[in-house]
C-alpha cells in the first residue's frame, strides 16, 4: 500500500477540490519609455489602479516596458508567456507591436487585450486572431463618423498624411475605401516615420494639392508634427485627426497649433458633457477620478481607458473561467478566452462591449463622439 505524507495529501486534496489555486497572472506591456511614451505612460499608470483580487483570486500584474519598439515588444511577450506563465495579456502601445505578437499569443494560447487603434489584429478572424480582443474601436467606427462630419461640411477633396507603418497603412486602406464610397476624393497621399524630426517635404506637397481639408492617420506626439506644419505653413482648411491623439497631452504638445483640430472619439476626454442616461457617464468619471487622484488634474488619457476597460473585460470574463479550471493551466486561458468571446453589455469606460466570435472588438456608435480642441481643451461638437 502507498503511503504519503499527511500534509501533502491534504495538499492534493485541495487542490484537486479546486479550494487552493495559483494566483491568477496578467502581463501588460506599455510603451513607457521611447516616441510612443505619451501613449504608454497612461496605460502603465492604469495598470497599477486594476483590482488585486477578483471573484476571491489574487491577481498579479507583471508591467514590461518595450520602449515604444516592436522587437522589444516581442522579448517581453515571450518571457511573459514563457517565463511567467500568465493567464492574460494586455496591450502593447502599438500597433505594428501587436501584429508581431500574434503568432506568439496563437502558439501558446494566451488571451491577449490588445489596447492599439489599428482593426487588423483582429480582423479578419483566423486561428490566430481568434485569441485576441481589442478594447479600441475600430478604425471604421470612428471613419464613419468623421467622414460624416465632412459630408456635412462640404469636403469634397482630401490630402492625407499618415505613418510610414501598420498603423498608417491600414488607415489609408479603410478610410480611403469609405471616403470614395462617400462621394471625397483622396488628392494627397503622404507617409512619415514615428521619428521623424520634420514633415516639411510631406506637408508641402498636400498644401499644393489644394484639399478642402487634412486627415491625419498618426498616434501621439508625432501625431502633433504635421499638423504643426500644416498651421505654419499657412494651410486654412480644417484638419482632422485619428482617435490615436484622444489625449489632453496632444493638446500639451501641440499648443496653439492642434487648436480647433477635429476627431471622432471615445467619450472619455468630453465624460462630462455626456448625457446623465449614458450609462458609459459614471465609468468614466468614475476612472478619471481614480486616475487623476493619483496623477493630479487633467493627467487622465483614453489610452490608460483603454487599459481600464481591459481590466473590466477580465473582471467579467474571470469568475466564468475560475469555474472550469484553475489559473495557470491552458484550461483556464481557454476558459477565459471563451468567457470574454460571450462579453455583453459590459460598459466600459470609452464604450460598451458586446462580444461574438467574428467580432472581438465588440463597440459600436456608443463608443465614438465628434469633438476639436477649443480653448485648449477636447469638447464636444455641437454642430
Amino acid at each position: 500500500m502507498l503511503r504519503f505524507p499527511r500534509i501533502s495529501l491534504i495538499a492534493a486534496l485541495l487542490m484537486t477540490s479546486g479550494l487552493v489555486h495559483a494566483d491568477i497572472k496578467v502581463g501588460i506591456i506599455a510603451s513607457s519609455t521611447g516616441p510612443t511614451a505619451v501613449v504608454g505612460i497612461p496605460q502603465k499608470n492604469t495598470a497599477a489602479l486594476l483590482p488585486t483580487e477578483i471573484a476571491g483570486q489574487k491577481v498579479e500584474y507583471i508591467v514590461l516596458d518595450d520602449a515604444s519598439d516592436p522587437t522589444n515588444a516581442v522579448t517581453g511577450v515571450k518571457k511573459l508567456i514563457g517565463e511567467q506563465k500568465v493567464d492574460a495579456l494586455i496591450g502593447p502601445t502599438t500597433t505594428p507591436a501587436a501584429l508581431a505578437m500574434l503568432d506568439f499569443v496563437a502558439e501558446s494560447k494566451t488571451p491577449l487585450l490588445t489596447t492599439v487603434g489599428s482593426s487588423a489584429v483582429v480582423l479578419p478572424m483566423d486561428e490566430r486572431k481568434k485569441w485576441v480582443f481589442k478594447t479600441t474601436q475600430n478604425d471604421d467606427l470612428i471613419a464613419e463618423a468623421v467622414l460624416a462630419h465632412m459630408t456635412a461640411n462640404g469636403v469634397k477633396t482630401l490630402g492625407f498624411i499618415g505613418f510610414n507603418d501598420p498603423y498608417g497603412e491600414n488607415w489609408y486602406k479603410v478610410f480611403g475605401g469609405m471616403a470614395e464610397k462617400a462621394g471625397i476624393q483622396i488628392i494627397a497621399n503622404e507617409r512619415f516615420n514615428r521619428t521623424d524630426h520634420s514633415v516639411t517635404g510631406q506637408v508641402l506637397k498636400v498644401i499644393s494639392a489644394k484639399p478642402d481639408a487634412v486627415f491625419i492617420a498618426a498616434t501621439g506626439g508625432p501625431a502633433v508634427l504635421p499638423q504643426a506644419g500644416l498651421q505654419e505653413k499657412g494651410y486654412k482648411g480644417r484638419i482632422y485627426q485619428t482617435h490615436g491623439v484622444a489625449t489632453n497631452d496632444f493638446i500639451r504638445l501641440g499648443g496653439k497649433t492642434v487648436e480647433g483640430t477635429l476627431m471622432a472619439g471615445g467619450p472619455l476626454l468630453a465624460a462630462d458633457d455626456l448625457a446623465a442616461a449614458n450609462p458609459i457617464k459614471a465609468v468614466a468619471q468614475g476612472y478619471i477620478k481614480l486616475y487623476e487622484g493619483k496623477h493630479g488634474a487633467g493627467s487622465m488619457s483614453t489610452f490608460g481607458a483603454n487599459t481600464w476597460d481591459a481590466g473590466l473585460l477580465l473582471q467579467k470574463a474571470i469568475p466564468e473561467a475560475l469555474k472550469k479550471a484553475r489559473p495557470g493551466t491552458p484550461e483556464f486561458r481557454a476558459a477565459l478566452r471563451d468567457a470574454m468571446e460571450r462579453s455583453k453589455e459590459v460598459v466600459g469606460a470609452q464604450g460598451v462591449f458586446n462580444m461574438t466570435a467574428q467580432n472581438h472588438n465588440g463597440m459600436d456608435a456608443r463608443a465614438r463622439v465628434m469633438m476639436t480642441v477649443k480653448g485648449g481643451k477636447w469638447v464636444l461638437l455641437k454642430e
